[in-house]
C-alpha cells in the first residue's frame, strides 16, 4: 500500500505493518456470517442460523411469517425459536392491533438483540481497530482515509458491472441485491417525504428532498471498527454515490448507534429539475448537488 500525501520515512517495519492492517481489516470487510455467528447459532446450513438470519434481516417478523418463508411446520419454528430466545438471540416485541380488530392477545414479533447482532459481527473487532490505530500513528489519519478507500475500490470494481447492466429505476435494487450477497443485509425501499431530519447519532440535522430511494444495510461487518474510523463509511458513501450516478446522503449508521445504515438517494429525475432550475435562474452551469455523487 502506498501511503501518499504524507511525510512518512517508509521503511520495512512499517509497511509490513500497514500490509498486516490491510489483511486484517479486509477479512472483516468480506465477512458474512463469522465463526462466532457459526459456533452460536450452529452453522449457516443450520435452521436456527437460517431463522437468526431471516429475523435479522427481515424483523420485526411472527413466527407465521417465518413459518411460510422456510416452508416448516409452527410448532417447528417455535422450536427454534426457543431457543434463540434462551440464548439471548432475540426478543419478544408485541405488534399493535388496529383498532378494528377489537380486543385479543397481540401478535408475537421477533427482533434481533444486541447479542445477535453481534453474532454476525467478525471476531477480529479488536484486532483491526488496533491495526488501524497503528496505522494512524505511524502514517497520519490521512493514511486510515486513503486505506479506506482503497478498500471501497475494490468492491466498487466488483460491483460496477451489476450496475452498468441495472435498469436506470432499478439501480438502488440491484446495489442492495450485491450488498446482500456480501453479507451486509441490505435493502432497497422508497425515500419518505420531504423534511428536516433531527440531530443525532448520525451528526448534525439534515434536510433531505422529497422523492428517491433509501438502501437500509441491516448488518455492517465493521460496525465497531467503523465507530472509531468513521473514514469506512465516508468511503462506502462516496463509492455508492458513483454506482449509482446520483447524489446521496448518509442519514444513520450502525456504527454510530443507529439500528440501520440508512442513505438516500436522491431520484436522477430530482437532480435534473434542479439543475435546470439553478442554471435557468443564474444561466451558469452546475454540478449536481448532494453529499456525493
Amino acid at each position: 500500500m502506498d501511503l501518499r500525501h504524507t511525510d512518512v520515512v517508509k521503511n520495512v517495519g512499517m509497511t509490513d505493518a500497514v500490509s498486516r492492517a490491510a489483511s486484517t481489516v479486509g477479512a472483516a470487510a468480506e465477512g458474512g456470517m463469522p465463526a462466532t455467528a457459526h459456533a452460536q447459532l450452529g452453522g449457516e446450513s443450520s435452521t436456527r442460523a437460517r431463522i437468526a438470519r431471516l429475523i435479522l434481516e427481515n424483523g420485526p417478523v411472527s413466527a407465521a411469517a417465518l413459518s411460510t418463508r422456510l416452508g416448516l411446520t409452527p410448532a417447528a419454528v417455535r422450536r427454534h425459536l426457543d431457543g434463540l430466545l434462551a440464548g439471548g438471540m432475540i426478543e419478544v416485541r408485541s405488534a399493535r392491533r388496529p383498532a378494528s380488530r377489537g380486543r385479543g392477545r397481540p401478535a408475537k414479533l421477533f427482533v434481533i438483540t444486541d447479542a445477535g447482532q453481534s453474532a454476525f459481527e467478525h471476531a477480529y473487532d479488536d484486532l483491526a481497530t488496533g491495526a488501524l490505530r497503528f496505522l494512524a500513528e505511524v502514517a497520519g489519519p490521512g493514511a486510515v482515509a486513503e486505506f479506506a478507500r482503497r478498500q471501497v475500490a475494490e468492491l466498487e470494481r466488483r460491483y460496477r458491472p451489476v450496475m452498468a447492466s441495472a435498469d436506470p429505476g432499478a439501480k438502488v435494487q440491484a446495489l442492495a441485491e450485491t450488498l446482500s450477497a456480501d453479507g451486509y443485509a441490505a435493502s432497497a425501499i422508497g425515500a419518505p417525504a420531504s423534511g428536516p431530519v433531527p440531530a443525532g447519532a448520525h451528526g448534525p440535522a439534515l434536510n433531505v428532498l422529497a422523492g428517491g430511494e433509501q438502501l437500509c444495510q441491516h448488518h455492517c461487518p465493521v460496525a465497531h471498527v467503523a465507530a472509531e474510523f468513521p473514514q469506512l463509511c465516508e468511503a462506502e458513501t462516496e463509492a455508492f454515490g458513483r454506482l449509482l450516478g446520483t447524489p446521496v446522503q448518509r442519514l444513520a449508521t450502525i456504527a454510530h448507534g443507529d439500528g440501520i445504515c440508512t442513505t438516500h438517494v436522491t431520484a436522477p429525475s430530482l437532480v435534473h429539475t434542479r439543475n435546470t432550475t439553478i442554471g435557468t435562474a443564474d444561466d451558469t452551469t452546475t454540478e449536481s448537488g448532494g453529499i456525493s455523487a
